[in-house]
């Protein structure tokens, strides 16, 4: 019996072997079990004979190669050596890194091409990483069962800088994760190399994310340190061959804190000398470090403003401490005071506009996909647009904060793309949210986008599987803000659940509905901030006192017995000035807006018409129930697919959607009770009035805040 026989056979035992145990979403979607068609294998089989490398034999192509091995042996069933030369071999895979082909001018640093040529396939680039993206789209096209002949590919990605956020601390805990713990074990560190952080970094390469901000934005000081630097280089050395950066949230005060200074003003010579400094020793332990992300005067952290200067000082001078090296400043727009007499809609357009073009070329102004923070949907953030001189990042959630943690299933990519696709008019129609990020709109050089990470030390990675969709929808819109939400809930679908194909047309319907489905059982028609306090779980609209009065209820929906919702007109706040005229035109008008944004700009009466032909009251109602009900819908979809997905994952996610109508009921109940107490209205038919009183539901959220 040959070598390559026995490595066949081998293969099919342990493809066989694995089909018999349950699928614990370790893998994401990078799992290449076994096509079981071999009519369908075959097809695939002949331009997968070999991979080889051509112009160089980096750590990145090597791991290229590596994973087209992996993937290709275990998708298609058979050996798929790698070879040092295939020259004058056909039927197979070579990776070509080639600066100077006329063909590959248009890539970029980091595009890729995929053409057959000679019957090989060949995927090429201008730098390794671009082989490598290049490597994990042919796997995509495989796993998706796309065919190969005649490939012709080419992809550059529309933005530079594709961040993960962790908010992961020193101490293993994660702020606002519901993932389990860090990923980063810390105390492990730098002696100890976890596996799973190299299949962090072939996840995240394999949808284009190539920076990680790997420790939360309320920082420690203690990662500046040259014990904690240590063990971030270890970390960047697993990342790196995977195209990956390292980046750091920084603590304003580290000065003060770790450097012995009595100051850490942004214009203070010594305190300049200190950050300079310690850039400096960071790029000698880190070389390819990617540079800062700062939340300064915002919530309690320290920043510039304690000592009279404004966010362009203090970003400024952390870029003059870059200097020269190769890394950016991402400074957090997050920030808004105190008022209960003011809009928090408007605190940091406020404080970030008249700033515009005071900024150093190496800072970018990070800024959150709405005014208030990452509500379940909000009008696009009115910065956008507004900031022309300045490179802005997008900012968008993927941790579940205030969309049911880990227990409602909510695809966020229809979510992301209402931002990215709002038009801000700044230039005319078409200056949409994501022409002014990738830098389009006015001409910047630098771009970026960034993503709250919901990883965690789950063995599935994010808790409820579905959310696994949002990390990888969000790396597929950074890349290609083009891509629709649905053909990447497809995409995902086919490469972590079933191919089969009527599954996959259900499954990915049923994502796509998930987070109209959520607004509508908890802040239909506009309403917003009206969850639990503290951990943000929950219900709690009558919420009144807290640490802030921008951190109750009552200050956004403003109930009364008149009617409900936020005036943003020039009659209240004005909040809606903010924006362009068109933009004004399409919110400013009670009667002509979009239903779910009328409660973010206006305060409608109680008996008020709308153009749904219901009364708001009605309409409010009619949104709760059916809004829980379609739970209902979800879960009996999902039931639908069981015979072509996992046994042991499909009954996972079937528990969570048994949890996630129980708690919709308890949103649905909560927030109409309440609003009735305003509205005086009774339920409207055909709906039952809820089985339980408000002051049950209130003692349900006051179990959740105990301590």
């Amino acid at each position: 019996m040959s070598l390559r026989t026995c490595l066949l056979l081998l293969c099919l035992v342990v493809c066989a072997a694995t089909r018999g145990v349950a699928d614990d979403g370790y893998r994401l979607w990078l799992k290449y079990d076994l096509m079981q068609a071999a009519g369908q294998r075959k097809g695939y089989q002949r331009n997968a004979q070999f991979i080889s490398t051509k112009g160089g034999q980096s750590a990145t192509l090597q791991a290229a190669a590596e994973e087209l091995k992996t993937g290709l042996s275990g998708l298609l069933g058979q050996a798929v050596p790698v070879l040092a030369d295939a020259k004058g071999k056909k039927g197979g895979i070579i990776l070509q890194v080639d600066a100077a082909a006329a063909d590959n001018a248009g890539l970029g640093e980091e595009g890729y091409r995929i053409y057959a040529d000679k019957q090989n396939i060949i995927i090429t680039g201008r730098r390794d990483v671009a082989v490598l993206y290049g490597a994990f789209a042919l796997l995509r096209q495989v796993q998706t069962r796309q065919p190969l002949d005649g490939l012709t590919i080419s992809s550059v990605p529309k933005i530079q800088h594709r961040l993960l956020n962790h908010w992961d601390n020193p101490n293993g805990t994660v702020e606002r994760g519901y993932a389990g713990s860090s990923i980063w074990k810390w105390y492990e560190l730098p002696e100890v190399i976890d596996p799973r952080y190299r299949d962090y970094a072939r996840a995240n390469a394999s949808v284009g994310i190539n920076g990680a901000v790997i420790n939360n934005v309320n920082a420690s000081a203690r990662y500046l340190t040259a014990e904690y630097l240590q063990k971030v280089a270890a970390l960047a050395g697993v990342l790196r061959p995977y195209g990956i950066r390292v980046y750091l949230s920084v603590f304003w005060a580290a000065p003060k804190v770790i450097g012995g200074l009595p100051t850490a003003d942004p214009l203070d010579a010594k305190v300049r000398q200190w950050w300079t400094a310690k850039t400096d020793e960071i790029y000698q332990t880190i070389p390819d470090f990617g540079g800062f992300l700062v939340k300064a005067n915002s919530e309690g952290e320290p920043g510039p403003q304690d000592y009279g200067r404004n966010h362009a000082d203090g970003a400024n001078m952390l870029a003059a401490a870059l200097g020269r090296h190769d890394g950016v400043v991402m400074w957090r727009a997050f920030v808004y005071k105190a008022d209960p007499n003011g809009d928090r809609f408007k605190a940091a357009y406020e404080e970030f506009q008249p700033l515009d073009g005071k900024f150093q070329p190496k800072v970018l102004v990070q800024v959150k996909n709405g005014p208030i923070d990452f509500q379940s949907r909000e009008p696009f953030h009115p910065l956008f647009g507004a900031m022309p001189r300045t490179p802005l990042v997008l900012e968008v959630q993927l941790t579940q904060e205030y969309l049911g943690f880990a227990t409602h299933a909510v695809y966020l990519a229809p979510l992301i793309k209402e931002c990215l696709d709002a038009d801000t008019y700044t230039q005319g129609k078409g200056s949409t949210v994501a022409r002014v990020i990738d830098g389009s709109v006015d001409k910047h050089s630098v771009s970026g986008i960034a993503g709250v990470a919901n990883i965690g030390s789950d063995r599935n990675w994010t808790g409820h599987p579905m959310g696994q969709a949002n990390w990888y929808a969000y790396g597929r819109l950074a890349w290609d803000y083009s891509l629709s939400s649905k053909a990447l809930a497809e995409e995902w679908t086919r490469q972590t659940l079933t191919n089969e194909p009527a599954a996959v047309q259900t499954i990915a319907g049923l994502m796509q509905q998930t987070r109209s489905i959520y607004v509508r059982y908890t802040t239909p028609l506009g309403l917003h901030h009206i969850m639990g306090e503290s951990i943000h779980y929950g219900p709690q609209p009558w919420l009144e006192r807290s640490a802030r009065p921008d951190w109750t209820s009552i200050y956004y929906h403003r109930a009364d017995s008149v009617g409900l919702g936020f005036d943003r007109t020039a009659k209240g706040s004005n909040a809606l000035a903010l924006y362009r005229p068109e933009v004004q035109k399409l919110w400013g008008n009670a009667q002509t807006i979009a239903p779910d944004y009328l409660l973010w700009f206006h305060h409608v009466p109680w008996r008020q018409k709308l153009s749904t032909g219901r009364t708001l009251w009605d309409e409010l109602c009619t949104r709760y129930y059916t809004g829980a009900d379609s739970v209902l819908w979800l879960q009996r979809q999902w039931a639908a697919v069981q015979p072509q997905v996992d046994p042991a994952l499909h009954a996972d996610v079937a528990a969570r959607l048994q949890t996630q109508h129980k708690e919709a009921l308890w949103w649905r109940d909560a927030c109409v009770l309440y609003f009735q107490t305003w509205a005086r209205r009774p339920i409207p038919a055909p709906f039952a009035p809820p089985q339980r009183s408000l002051a049950d539901v209130k003692r349900l959220v006051d179990l959740y805040q105990l301590r």
